[in-house]
């Protein structure tokens, strides 16, 4: 399916992260990151990942994932200004073609090899083969997607999980959900459960226990803060987080029967871990009637691997018949 060497790129809201896999079979060599907000398109950006590159050899073909919505031959990344079109790349580039997927996409083909070193778990249950699995992580955004058993071949179902309403579940988050930032109006799993929504949900904590509005402040300092304890308010933060996040992994446990697991990646889960395993996030998780035993015996744990997205995208690239998934496609004409 893919010419090589194949450019793969994990582009987010924040930064892009470029490599190259030179020969079938092989890993991707990491080229650089790249700021979103330094260049002007991914064109401009994979130049520049290129040429910092030594000895590299062009690309062939590509691979990119990124965090938005694929849904039609030009798509905006959710939550920056670039718009990203597979031809157009394969064109600035001399590829015979380019693929462009969601990002968890490629975390979820990730999933279907990750060994146990690579997983922290959050809950005794052990690993149950042969099932579906879910992926998700909260990060600039909140992203999922399923890896689903399908004949010989596994389905990857990419979701805007992320985008849907999220309410309150008891009298305390009530009240904190009075005082959260909405955005757009609303308040969903992404206004809460993401870096910018740990800020949102450390202000509404704040004004719940103290009476008064409270200022946002950066989420790396809602963590800092709340893992040293030196914020009663971010330590507590911390820990709505984890219930909330464990609410939210059952309800996409329930909604792809993921007996074979629930696998946590993002860039905030990997910082909070001990949290996670301390605070309610199992008990959330659970809390699922009628079919709260067979929530008991679903295993979730925390991506640990380093770039995660990158393993994925060299299954996808060498391993590629064997999964099924929706993105965009361009190939050049014979």
């Amino acid at each position: 399916m893919f010419e090589f060497p194949v450019l793969v790129g994990d582009i987010g809201g924040t930064n892009a992260r470029f490599g190259l896999i030179e020969a079938q079979g092989a890993m991707p060599r990491l080229l650089s990151h790249e700021a979103t907000a330094d260049h002007p398109d991914p064109s401009s950006a994979i130049k520049a990942s290129l040429a910092k590159g030594r000895d590299v050899k062009p690309p062939r073909s590509a691979i990119l994932a990124i965090a938005g919505r694929i849904d039609g031959p030009e798509v905006r990344l959710t939550n920056a200004h670039w718009k990203i079109a597979g031809q157009r790349i394969a064109e600035d580039f001399g590829l015979s073609s380019a693929v462009v997927v969601n990002d968890y996409v490629p975390v979820a083909a990730g999933a279907a090899g990750i060994e146990p070193h690579d997983l922290t778990p959050v809950g005794p249950c052990p690993p149950v083969p042969g099932g579906a699995r879910v992926v998700l992580g909260p990060g600039t955004g909140f992203g999922a997607a399923a890896l689903v058993p399908y004949a010989a071949h596994l389905a990857i179902v990419s979701t805007e999980a992320g985008h849907t309403d999220f309410g309150p579940a008891d009298a305390f988050e009530e009240q904190v959900w009075h005082a959260l930032e909405r955005v757009e109006d609303r308040i969903t799993v992404e206004a809460v459960l993401s870096g910018p929504g740990l800020s949102r949900l450390h202000a509404a904590v704040a004004h719940v226990r103290t009476g008064k509005p409270h200022e946002k402040i950066d989420p790396a300092a809602v963590t800092e803060a709340g893992l040293t304890a030196s914020d009663p308010h971010a330590a507590e933060t911390l820990d709505l987080f984890g219930r909330l996040l464990g609410r939210v992994c059952g309800d996409l446990a329930l909604t792809f029967l993921a007996t074979s697991g629930v696998y946590i990646g993002g860039g905030i889960a990997p910082r909070i871990v001990k949290v996670l395993q301390e605070s309610g996030f199992r008990e959330a998780f659970e809390r699922k009637a009628p079919f709260a035993a067979m929530m008991r015996q679903i295993p979730t744990s925390v991506i640990t691997v380093h770039d995660p997205a990158f393993q994925g995208l060299a299954a996808l690239a060498n391993e590629g018949r064997k999964f099924v998934y929706h993105g965009q496609v361009w190939r050049k004409a014979e």
